[in-house]
């Protein structure tokens, strides 16, 4: 089981936990397939919304893949984006700050927000534990 960050706008991850689905880099297939059924991820929020919403800095969502693979939504011709189902827990959303002293994968707690622009990353069970707690408590 692999534990995955999402940087996604909490508009974006709200449509996602609306349709059972998440997304990753624009739509893009590479990192969804380096996931597998069962792995957990946690969804953060720079903002509210993509480009232009307010900062935010929070955990929006906690899931589960629920599929053995991508799947290419047919929206339009011009934006096709790859998906994984994923089973949503019901959660509260928690800012990020008071827990920045927890997290093990924040190495520099000065400049924590750089490890987020990388979209999707790994985390251990340690820090998903803090976030699920966190998050569900």
């Amino acid at each position: 089981m692999t534990y995955w960050i999402n940087t996604v706008s909490r508009g974006h991850v709200q449509r996602g936990v609306a349709g059972g689905f998440t997304q990753a880099n624009h739509g893009k297939p590479h990192m969804l397939r380096r996931m597998a059924r069962g792995d957990w991820i946690i969804f953060y929020s720079p903002k509210t919304d993509y480009p232009d919403g307010a900062p935010l800095q929070a955990f929006t969502a906690i899931g589960q893949v629920a599929d053995d693979e991508v799947y290419q939504a047919d929206l339009d011709p011009e934006f096709q984006p790859f998906r994984r189902k994923v089973e949503f827990l019901p959660c509260s959303e928690t800012p990020i700050r008071p827990l920045l002293d927890e997290l093990e994968f924040i190495e520099d707690k000065a400049r924590w927000g750089y490890r987020f622009r990388f979209g999707v990353f790994k985390i251990d069970e340690h820090d998903f534990d803090v976030i699920r707690t966190a998050m569900t408590a």
